[in-house]
């Protein structure tokens, strides 16, 4: 029994020197598991008299607890070194500023629409709008061209089934139903542009299936062709920010206005088309119930694609489709 203080020596300089909780049970089993060394010693007092078993027992009890407080103790140091290591290493250095949300800002097809928009609202022009999804009357027949009318053939699109009455509906080619439908609802004078999204079946590096464009029309008493040539003239001039730029009208044909002309302007690898332009025809204005008689009216269409691909110098149309950030936020 004259060990027991040489037991204790051992078991607190082994628990003194693990740093490792698996190890530490170990050690726990070596001096207090059922073959333990302590352990062991309590087993002997059985064969000692009762004077001295009971100051013996006393002896190894108190070795017993002041090994088990020790135990306790390093059992808290390795979890608390333990805990320390992980704060080190998952730390926040919270003087750096926070990292925030980032800024989004506006499509380059919507900041050229933008700009287009506010162009022609500085000439008088106010915004109108419609429905993407047209029937047939409002997208092709009230524009003068009727089923079997072979420019249907330029403009192929998305039909999307029929309406209440059995009419066709479709997703709508141009924007000039919303012409129509304004001219529906308003007495003349009228000076709109109805800009918006549409569709046609077709795309490649300069076509989209779904694009965007911009119409104009002003219906009044005497308006001419030159008001025609003078609006559009002032609004490229304007756009592109170059009063000498050269502006030209060729003849050309659509269904909905007569006389009819292509818009070119004359850039640094020759004319280039940015639009189409003619007068309203008689029989656009007689559909929407205004008089051909007494009040005349122009109309041209651009896209807004292609503008934004000539004032932003993109030459490929996909591109502002794709959602490639990097691409986008050079226009914030």
């Amino acid at each position: 029994m004259s060990n027991v203080q040489t037991l204790l020596d051992e078991g607190l300089a082994a628990l003194a020197a693990t740093a490792d909780p698996v190890e530490l049970e170990n050690v726990k089993a070596k001096y207090l598991g059922k073959s333990g060394a302590l352990t062991e010693l309590l087993k002997q007092l059985g064969a000692l008299p009762p004077e001295e078993k009971r100051s013996q027992g006393a002896v190894i009890n108190q070795a017993k607890q002041a090994f088990e407080a020790a135990l306790n103790g390093r059992r808290e140091a390795i979890a608390a070194e333990k805990l320390n290591q992980q704060l080190a290493a998952e730390a926040l250095d919270v003087t750096l500023p926070g990292r925030g949300n980032g800024s989004g800002g506006l499509h380059p097809v919507t900041l050229v629409k933008e700009r287009i928009v506010a162009l022609f609202q500085s000439m008088g022009f106010e915004v109108a709008d419609g429905p993407e999804i047209e029937g047939d009357w409002h997208n092709f027949e009230a524009l003068n061209t009727p089923k079997d009318h072979p420019a249907r053939s330029m403009q192929d699109t998305f039909y999307v089934g029929g309406g209440k009455d059995g009419e066709p509906l479709v997703l709508r080619t141009h924007t000039s139903p919303i012409q129509v439908r304004y001219m529906e609802n308003h007495k003349p004078p009228i000076k709109i542009v109805a800009p918006g999204r549409v569709y046609r079946v077709d795309s490649d590096a300069t076509h989209s299936p779904m694009f965007h464009q911009m119409e104009g029309l002003w219906v009044a008493e005497g308006v001419s062709f030159a008001d025609l040539k003078a609006t559009l003239i002032d609004f490229l001039r304007r756009f592109f920010e170059r009063d000498d730029l050269q502006v030209r009208f060729r003849p050309s044909f659509f269904p909905f206005t007569e006389t009819s002309a292509e818009v070119d302007v004359l850039g640094e690898r020759g004319w280039l088309e940015v639009g189409g332009c003619g007068m309203v025809h008689p029989n656009v204005l007689r559909n929407v119930g205004i008089d051909p008689e007494q009040f005349t009216g122009f109309a041209f269409g651009i896209g807004l694609d292609r503008f934004a691909m000539l004032y932003y110098g993109v030459n490929d149309l996909r591109l502002f489709f794709d959602n490639d950030l990097t691409f986008l936020g050079q226009f914030r």
